[in-house]
C-alpha cells in the first residue's frame, strides 16, 4: 500500500517505518524534526513539514494518492500538558482535524492512530478494557480522546476503516541497535534508567512508595517497541482483508514496578546509580495495564518480546551507542 506515516522520524514512528519497509508498502514520512530525527527514517521519503500547515498537507496528499494513513505526530509528555495545554489541543487534537479534513477530501480508505492509556484516566479497575469509560485526567489524555472522537464519528459518516490502538508504556530499541528512543529530555522509566546506567544523568526519581502495589510503587505494562509496530502493520492488512474498524489496547497484560524496572536496569548494565524516593506525582494511578484479548482474537497479534530483560537489555544497548555517537559529534 501507498501509505502516509505522520510523525514517522519519531520513536515509536521510525520503528513502524522499518516494519512497513520490510512488509513492502510505499513510504511517505511526514514530520517536523520537533522531536524526530532524518536518521531515523530508514524506510521511504521524508517531507518536513507540520501538520498544522493545511496548504502543505495538501500538496502532500494531492501528490500521492495514499491507500492508507498512520498517524504518530504529537507532543505526549503529561506534565508538560498540564502546564502548556493549547500545545497540546493544538497539536494533538486541531493538527488530528487538519489530517482527517484531507483524509476526507481525498476518500483515504485507511487510518491508523496512534492513542494511549491516558484516555482511561484513574480507574478502579487495575486491567483496562476498551469499553470502559474515558476519563482522562490530564490535557494530554484528553486532546487523545478528542482525536478518537473525531476519528470514530469520520468513520461512522463516510467510508473510512480506523484502528485505534492505545498503547500501554512503550520501551526499548531495534535489537540491532539502528534505532531507538533519542528524546531529549525523555520521561519515560526506562529510558531514564537507562541514561543513569550509562552516566548521562547522575540519578534519578522514583515518584511515590506508598501506592497499594507489592513494594508500593507504581506498576506499569511495559511493551516492546518493536511488538508495538508489528500491531500497527497487522491492522493495516486486517483492515485491508476486512474492511472494519476497531479499537485495540496494546500492551502485554501484566505489569512491572517501578523498582523491579530500576533492579533489572542495575542488574543488566552492572552499574548501581543514585535513586532518590519522594513524594507522588499528581494522577498516577496504582497500577496500569491492558487487557489484550481483543488484539490478539482480531488481529491474531502475538508479542515477540514480552520479557522485561529483552526490553531493557535493547533499550540499554541503544542507549550507549547513541551517547557514543552524541560524544564523537
Amino acid at each position: 500500500m501507498k501509505v502516509l506515516v505522520t510523525g514517522g522520524a519519531g520513536y515509536i514512528g521510525s520503528h513502524v517505518v522499518k516494519q512497513l519497509g520490510a512488509a513492502g508498502h510505499d513510504i511517505v514520512v511526514y514530520d517536523n524534526l520537533s522531536t524526530g530525527y532524518k536518521w531515523a527514517v530508514t524506510c521511504g521519503t521524508l517531507i518536513v513539514g507540520d501538520l498544522k500547515d493545511l496548504a502543505d498537507l495538501e500538496k502532500v496528499f494531492s501528490t500521492h494518492q495514499f491507500d492508507a494513513v498512520l498517524h504518530f505526530a504529537a507532543n505526549i509528555v503529561v506534565p508538560e500538558s498540564v502546564t502548556n495545554p493549547l500545545k497540546y489541543y493544538g497539536n494533538n487534537t486541531r493538527n488530528t482535524l487538519n489530517l482527517l479534513t484531507m483524509i476526507e477530501k481525498y476518500k483515504t480508505p485507511y487510518l491508523v492512530f496512534s492513542s494511549t492509556a491516558a484516555v482511561y484516566g484513574m480507574p478502579d479497575e487495575k486491567v483496562m478494557l476498551e469499553d470502559m469509560p474515558l476519563l482522562p485526567i490530564n490535557p494530554y489524555g484528553a486532546s487523545k480522546m478528542m482525536s478518537e472522537r473525531m476519528i470514530t464519528d469520520l468513520g461512522y459518516a463516510t467510508d473510512l476503516n480506523y484502528t485505534i490502538l492505545r498503547y500501554f508504556n512503550v520501551a526499548g530499541a531495534d535489537l540491532q541497535s539502528r534505532i531507538g528512543q533519542a528524546t531529549p529530555e525523555a520521561t519515560h522509566l526506562i529510558k531514564v534508567a537507562c541514561e543513569c546506567a550509562n552516566g548521562k544523568r547522575d540519578g534519578m526519581k522514583v515518584f511515590g512508595t506508598d501506592y497499594d502495589t507489592r513494594d508500593g510503587t507504581c506498576i506499569r505494562d511495559y511493551i516492546h517497541v518493536d511488538d508495538l509496530a508489528k500491531a500497527h502493520v497487522m491492522a493495516l492488512e486486517h483492515m485491508k482483508s476486512k474492511n472494519e474498524s476497531n479499537i485495540l489496547n496494546c500492551g502485554y497484560g501484566r505489569g512491572f514496578t517501578v523498582k523491579e524496572v530500576i533492579d533489572v536496569v542495575k542488574e543488566l548494565s552492572g552499574v548501581d546509580f543514585k535513586v532518590e524516593e519522594v513524594s507522588r506525582r499528581e494522577g498516577d494511578p496504582d497500577a496500569l495495564m491492558a487487557n489484550n484479548s481483543k488484539i490478539r482474537a482480531v488481529l491474531g497479534w502475538e508479542p515477540d518480546y514480552d520479557d522485561l530483560r529483552v526490553i531493557v537489555k535493547s533499550a540499554l544497548d541503544w542507549e550507549k551507542k547513541w551517547q557514543a555517537e552524541q560524544a564523537s559529534h
